[in-house]
């Protein structure tokens, strides 16, 4: 079992905390529980079609926000951004240019440089991707397209055919790396430039 508190400090004061030891069961349901938080904000978020972004966050022009989306205080949206799918801004978090982030949770003062891709995954707080970093969510390549998570020395069928993975608070994650589906990873850690994170590389080993 893991814990996604023992990953991301603040998500037990999140909305989503239920999910605390099954993220990958979270994320097919975050656009629903998206709608739901969407009733319980205040006047400071302008909201139109399913799209809620508070009044003190910056969005550039050309960017592309498709709801349910929350948008949090401080944050800052770059031109050419596309965030679709379900996703949560927790505040003050950066998404630069040409980024596409799809059904996934970032928390607070974490930032996506440029030409990244988030896909299905939960983001700690104070993470930084840098240009070109990737979260794949699906193993296009295999046949067998179950995804994995490793525990220690032993792995464990989730049950879902996408999901990108858990990225711990204070993570750093170099320019052009590549985070497999499944992902885990701790707390500072440090993923140098070019790396291919691979937890599991082969399905039920």
């Amino acid at each position: 079992m893991i814990k996604t508190t023992d990953y991301i400090a603040s998500f037990q004061d999140s909305p989503f905390q239920s999910y605390n030891t099954t993220p990958w069961l979270l994320i097919p349901e975050l656009p629903n529980l998206i709608r739901q938080e969407l009733l319980q904000l205040d006047s400071t978020y302008h909201i139109k079609d399913e799209v809620a972004i508070h009044e003190s966050a910056t969005v550039e022009a050309g960017a592309i926000l498709k709801g349910p989306l929350i948008v949090g205080p401080q944050c800052f949206i770059a031109a050419h951004a596309y965030i679709r799918g379900g996703v949560y801004l927790q505040q003050k978090v950066t998404i630069g240019p040409s980024c596409e982030i799809k059904t996934s949770i970032l928390f607070s003062h974490t930032s996506i440089a440029h030409f990244n891709f988030i896909g299905d995954s939960i983001i700690g707080g104070h993470v930084n991707f840098e240009a070109g970093a990737l979260m794949a969510n699906h193993y296009n390549e295999r046949t067998d397209k179950r995804i994995f998570i490793q525990i220690g020395e032993r792995s464990q069928d989730i049950g879902v055919t996408k999901f990108g993975g858990v990225v711990g608070d204070q993570v750093r994650v170099g320019a052009n790396a590549v985070l497999s589906p499944g992902t885990l990873l701790a707390p500072g850690t440090i993923i140098g430039r070019l790396v291919l994170i691979e937890q599991n590389p082969f399905p039920g080993t």
